[in-house]
């Protein structure tokens, strides 16, 4: 009989994403807080980007790692 709860990703790729999408959230908020006119301050332009590409780069990285215990599942 065939597995049909095959799931594109493992627990550890889901993980990774909302950690990633956490520190997204949290990159933008920092970037709202910024009291200078137009956000042209260090939290704005400097602080909330950096999390953010952090953020992306989490994300990137969940999406490409394998799983190994998800490999070893499909036997």
């Amino acid at each position: 009989m065939e597995n049909k709860n095959k799931l594109a990703f493992g627990r550890k790729n889901y993980i990774l994403m909302l950690v990633g999408i956490v520190i997204l959230a949290v990159g933008f908020i920092i970037m709202t807080l910024d009291n200078e006119q137009y956000g042209l301050g260090f939290m704005g332009i400097t602080l909330g980007p950096i999390v953010v590409m952090a953020g992306f780069v989490i994300e990137l990285f969940a999406i490409m790692v394998k799983d190994r215990t998800h490999e070893n599942t499909q036997d």
